[in-house]
């Protein structure tokens, strides 16, 4: 169902965008080397998209079918740190996403779909141990029921396979309240001191610690973060693959992804700015398209 916002809200709403990364591999298209608002070296001829996501909406028609288009040129997969129902929800119905995309890799990588089949799946608590879990969610805890915020809901920790979501004011809280504790953050920084109080008390215990999206980060094993999905692509010996990503600052959940000189690391600000460039790399006769 189609949602209808004010124009009041919409504008904030586009303001705070969070994105799902499409990951795409080419096999014929050269491009010369690009790591545009980034630095360290990089070449090929393959691509990365990203998607809309503000609290699950679904993806935008326009952006469906330029993803179906490419498709038909370049494999295309994609890459988010939720859960697959999440990524469903945002992408398509049910196991039609896993249709759609040669690769989906839910939580990182540690979830991983290819040619529409489940190839694979790690479990958090099996690399860590429950010792060393528990320590973590009740730290997690403890802390959170210290902070003082102007709202709070429910879901605070939410265990994946290859991850803890982490979220002060709650995953079920409403669009508004998202955008209302995103403008906290920014001011107050309380993602970045909690995740500095966990990197103090942590420290040497193989966690790392991330950013992303606008309430939550995500606590997960070293070596678990988006790179995570190049190892199955490097088994698929593509030439190159490109990743489009807005979180690629350190600290953000794209940023080892972003840089790892395996990828083409592309920093996007939109769905259009994402579509744009890839107009230019893999489809240069259309590149001056609208």
């Amino acid at each position: 169902m189609e949602q209808v916002m004010s124009p009041e809200s919409l504008n904030l709403a586009q303001n705070w965008k969070k994105w799902l990364q499409i990951l795409l591999k080419a096999r014929n298209i050269e491009e010369k080397p690009d790591r545009r608002a980034s630095s360290g070296p990089c070449s090929g001829r393959s691509g990365a998209l990203r998607c809309l996501s503000m609290k699950y909406p679904k993806i935008d028609p326009e952006v469906d079918k330029f993803l179906q288009e490419l498709r038909e040129r370049v494999q295309i997969g994609v890459v988010g740190g939720s859960d697959y129902s999440k990524i469903a929800e945002q992408l398509g119905e049910g196991d039609e996403v896993i249709e759609k995309f040669d690769y989906v890799f839910a939580e990182n990588g540690t979830v991983q779909y290819k040619n529409g089949q489940l190839v694979a799946k790690q479990a958090i608590q099996n690399h860590l141990g429950e010792e060393l879990l528990q320590e973590l969610i009740n730290f997690c805890l403890n802390y959170m029921a210290l902070l003082k915020l102007p709202k709070k809901r429910g879901t605070f920790i939410e265990f994946r396979n290859g991850m803890l979501n982490i979220s002060p004011i709650g995953r079920s809280c409403t669009l508004e309240e998202r955008i209302e504790f995103s403008e906290l953050d920014k001011k107050e920084r309380i993602r970045e001191k909690f995740v500095a109080a966990l990197q103090r008390e942590f420290a040497g215990k193989g966690l790392r610690f991330s950013r992303g999206g606008m309430i939550s980060f995500d606590v997960f094993p070293e070596g678990w973060d988006k790179r995570y999905c190049l190892n199955i692509l490097d088994d698929e010996r593509f030439d190159t693959i490109h990743f489009f990503g807005n979180e690629t600052t350190p600290g953000g959940n794209d940023y080892e992804i972003y840089d790892d000189p395996r990828t083409v690391g592309h920093s996007v600000q939109s769905p259009q700015d994402t579509v744009r460039r890839c107009r230019e790399i893999f489809f240069p006769e259309r590149a001056n398209e609208s």
